[in-house]
């Protein structure tokens, strides 16, 4: 399958719509941090690595759970509503991506978590795009996820799972904190039958591509970059017109959205939805996998 090679020592890639039937686009570069919110913000990610160099993919059809269409199955709301899970964010990044990287995915060799993956995200973490969720039962870390959020998109990476319902409750958890924090967007990636549960839905690419696109845009000058709900100009009028965001980098970067070290706001969620009613029928899914790259526990 043709694909490219990145130019060393350049952060461009070539457009994601020119990748493969199997999502193939490039091989080459690094994990630096700047080069993966590049990748990211236009809808490529790496997924494996082909000796020593990440390979990168633009996936069609790519699969996206909007928050506000989240759904929760009855049997999982009851779980919820237990409270056998305490959910926190951003308090074990480091733990919570060796754990993924140690799942052991049907019909694929290795990880795509690798010692330089780890660094670059860990990295991300450490600059506060990069975002962790946990699930602890009894003090025990026993499931959790993480990825990366740009503008009001977040981009799922892997998950995982000690404990039945564990990641399950985690992800749901959070999906509900992204939508109150007025994020449009969840990345999945690949289409699984898992993600469908919860309300995920295969979009074409070039939906994906133009919706990405608009979500991740920088907030306009005066908005709160801590607050994805605030648009409006706080400034005082000067009488001059000011400069565009994108003619100002740094400005522009720290405006890429919600960062810094996150905490869980939502409180006292017992895993209804307004308006959803799912089956008594659901059945749950197997304790064991990823947010996206695979069919596991979600």
């Amino acid at each position: 399958m043709p694909f490219f090679r990145l130019v060393p020592g350049s952060l461009d890639f070539p457009s994601p719509h020119l990748a493969g039937p199997d999502g193939l686009l490039a091989i080459g570069g690094d994990f630096a941090p700047e080069r993966l919110i590049v990748s990211y913000s236009q809808g490529i990610f790496p997924w494996m690595v082909y000796s020593g160099e990440p390979v990168w993919f633009s996936p069609d059809p790519r699969m996206v759970l909007e928050p506000k269409r989240l759904r929760v199955h009855r049997s999982l709301a009851k779980v919820i509503r237990r409270g056998d899970f305490e959910i926190r964010l951003d308090s074990a990044f480091p733990e919570v991506v060796r754990q993924c990287s140690q799942v052991k995915r049907p019909g694929q060799r290795g990880s795509w978590i690798t010692k330089r993956y780890i660094e670059g995200f860990t990295t991300l973490f450490e600059l506060g795009f990069a975002h962790s969720v946990e699930a602890y039962s009894h003090g025990q870390l026993v499931g959790g996820l993480y990825g990366l959020a740009l503008g009001r998109v977040f981009f799922g990476e892997s998950m995982f799972a000690l404990e039945p319902d564990a990641s399950k409750v985690a992800f749901a958890t959070f999906v509900r904190q992204l939508d109150a924090w007025g994020f449009t967007l969840i990345d999945c990636q690949q289409e699984t039958d898992h993600l469908r549960r919860f309300g995920a839905e295969p979009w074409p690419r070039a939906t994906f591509l133009d919706a990405l696109a608009k979500a991740v845009a920088p907030l306009p000058r005066g908005g709160d970059a801590s607050n994805p709900n605030e648009e409006q100009d706080t400034g005082q009028d000067t009488g001059q017109d000011q400069a565009p965001d994108d003619l100002d980098p740094e400005l522009a970067f720290a405006r890429l959205g919600r960062i810094g070290r996150w905490s869980l706001e939502l409180q006292g969620w017992d895993g209804r939805l307004a308006a959803d009613e799912e089956p008594a029928t659901a059945q749950d899914v197997p304790a064991t996998a990823t947010v996206d790259r695979d069919a596991g526990e979600v």
